[in-house]
């Protein structure tokens, strides 16, 4: 063999790093058996131990009472004396009944007002909270207390600040002003709103933070042309921010409707329902149905239709999304 023949056949083998080499097949053959030996030997089954135990926790905890109270809807329950299959007649009880009704109206207010209220506050303080200052990291903290402040100490608080007397907080400063001292959750005709006014206050820093995360997404190029073109600060925050939030938005949306539906305990601590029911909602409802007058297969059918509805308002605003991005 000559000189000429031999140096591709030598440099062919001292290049282990181009593809069809000796050494890289058996380095990746010998890879893929790896994976194949601990597929079979149960190392996939490592991931799932790990989860294991927030997995038993939910079962034993979320779904089989959710099982449980699905099936306690078509009974007539007993405690200790055996329950009684009534089939729908549970759901036609709850439908069919005015006061039902009624809380399924002030939940669905509470929730759009708490969500529209919560939201566009929290694009406020975002807007007002947007950059890498050590100040506005100090801020955004502060902001965020009513978020991890336990609901029974602000439903306590709230409840001091609304105080009817004249001499109260709220009442004060409205004083001021040169208004008359309101009821707020005393008065029938204020007590949606005093209710909604706290749930927007504690939901808003939430919003205000998934907000913030959201506008790191926002191409800044928009707002330099903008700004190019004359337009406005509200101007480049209605055309290029909100449109820029979009998904941001609707996750919120879910998040906080979900938020609103299931609110119970606000209301519970602050009015119980009251004055006069004019805060009653379905969770307040379902808890005197089921645990103050011991109709559970009732209050169990009221909580399988408010989490029916809970669902299909999920799926139609996922529908909403996909139909948007295609």
């Amino acid at each position: 063999m000559s000189l000429d023949q031999a140096e591709p056949a030598a440099s062919t083998a001292a290049a282990p790093g181009v593809p069809g080499t000796h050494k890289e097949g058996r380095r990746g053959g010998a890879s893929a058996g790896r994976r194949a030996r601990d597929r079979r030997s149960g190392r996939w089954w490592t991931p799932w131990l790990f989860l294991a135990p927030a997995l038993i926790l939910f079962l034993y905890f979320k779904f089989i009472p959710m099982a449980n109270a699905l099936t306690m809807s078509f009974q007539d329950v007993q405690p200790y004396l055996g329950n009684r299959w009534v089939g729908t007649d549970n759901y036609a009880t709850v439908l069919e009944s005015a006061g039902f009704r009624e809380a399924a109206w002030h939940t669905v207010v509470l929730a759009a007002g708490q969500t529209a209220g919560s939201m566009a506050l929290g694009l406020v303080l975002a807007l007002l909270m947007e950059g890498q200052s050590r100040r506005l990291g100090f801020v955004r903290s502060a902001a965020f207390l009513p978020v991890v402040v336990p609901i029974a100490v602000v439903a306590e608080l709230w409840r001091i600040m609304y105080h009817p007397t004249g001499d109260g907080m709220l009442n004060s400063l409205l004083g001021l002003v040169g208004w008359g001292p309101s009821g707020f959750i005393n008065d029938p005709d204020t007590s949606m709103a005093s209710i909604m006014l706290t749930g927007i206050w504690r939901g808003a820093p939430y919003d205000m933070m998934i907000i913030l995360a959201g506008l790191t997404s926002v191409d800044r190029g928009l707002y330099e042309a903008a700004k190019v073109d004359g337009a406005s600060r509200w101007q480049r925050v209605w055309h290029v921010t909100v449109p820029g939030l979009r998904s941001v938005f609707s996750i919120l949306f879910i998040l906080a409707a979900i938020r609103g539906l299931r609110v119970f305990t606000e209301v519970f601590l602050l009015t119980n329902g009251g004055p006069d029911g004019s805060t009653e909602v379905v969770m307040t409802l379902i808890y005197k149905l089921g645990l103050e007058q011991n109709r559970l297969g009732v209050g169990a059918a009221g909580a399988v239709l408010l989490f029916v509805a809970t669902l299909i308002l999920t799926v139609v605003v996922q529908l909403l999304r996909r139909r948007e991005s295609k």
